[in-house]
């Protein structure tokens, strides 16, 4: 089995059995090369055998698994780079919450490459009038937002669904999310918790200045595009926690990715028990 891994060296180097989870690795690849990313190649590289090789970001991932080693961040970039290319990802919680990264490193233990049980989640794509960063990758697992840049003054977007106009929402900014996302940026800013594989996406203002400022359920065909204006020159456009700057007026288009994150769970895993056991629903 061809693996990809990346790794977090923070978490990484906390883990009790980090030994014990690439030995692990190594059976499951079964003597086929691992691809590593270059962020921590040379970190890992003692515990891989010489066969082991660097991939760097702009590389596009050949594998038939990508490991993420460390939490949700780590899974997210995992995800930058591996997701377009259709590779299933499996992610070792070595850090707190671990709602992306469902396996714990004892449990990964016990995975064997007959178990893999994969489910699709829907992923974004954004374009925009503003030229993006030649390396930045367009697609979200989580969510996209437009985002006030200068904190002593409010932003305005304006939104369009499908070619109509919707409303212009005025506070910090607004956010768009996947399912997957609900329970994250979207769940702070007072948005519904949507099960994960519904074909929806979520439009949630973030601290609105309007009462009548709620948020929407759209389907996941839906084409959302937002202009941004304030007093400053500029807002923060952001897909899961990766900023980039963009001048104000620029026009961003959120849509459906033309391919899903396929994400590896635990056998017996499920979005009721995630809710329960992680983000303590209920209690």
């Amino acid at each position: 089995m061809r693996i990809f891994l990346h790794a977090s060296r923070h978490h990484f180097d906390n883990l009790a059995l980090g030994g014990e989870v690439i030995g692990h690795i190594l059976r499951l690849a079964g003597g086929d090369p691992i691809g590593v990313s270059s962020r921590c190649y040379e970190h890992l590289r003692r515990l891989l055998p010489e066969s082991a090789f660097s991939v760097e970001p702009t590389e596009p991932i050949v594998a038939d698994l990508a490991v993420s080693i460390g939490g949700d961040g780590t899974f997210l970039r995992t995800a930058q780079w591996a997701a377009p290319s259709l590779v299933p990802i499996l992610g070792i919680n070595a850090g707190h919450l671990g709602y992306l990264a469902g396996f714990t490193p004892e449990s990964f233990l016990s995975v064997g490459v007959d178990s893999l049980r994969v489910e699709e989640r829907m992923m974004l794509r954004v374009t925009s009038s503003a030229p993006l960063p030649a390396d930045f990758v367009p697609f979200a697992v989580n969510e996209v937002a437009l985002l006030r840049k200068d904190i002593a003054s409010m932003i305005s977007v304006s939104a369009r669904l499908d070619g109509h106009d919707l409303t212009t929402y005025r506070g910090d900014g607004l956010i768009v999310s996947t399912p997957t996302g609900s329970t994250g940026y979207n769940l702070s800013a007072g948005g519904p918790i949507i099960e994960p594989t519904a074909p929806v996406m979520v439009i949630s203002p973030v601290a609105p200045h309007a009462l009548a400022m709620r948020p929407l359920v759209v389907g996941a065909q839906s084409r959302v595009s937002l202009m941004a204006d304030s007093r400053a020159d500029g807002c923060l456009l952001s897909l899961d926690s990766r900023l980039i700057d963009i001048p104000v007026n620029s026009s961003v288009e959120i849509t459906r990715a033309p391919f899903p994150l396929k994400l590896v769970e635990p056998r017996g895993a499920n979005f009721i028990q995630t809710l329960r056991t992680k983000l303590a629903f209920g209690s």
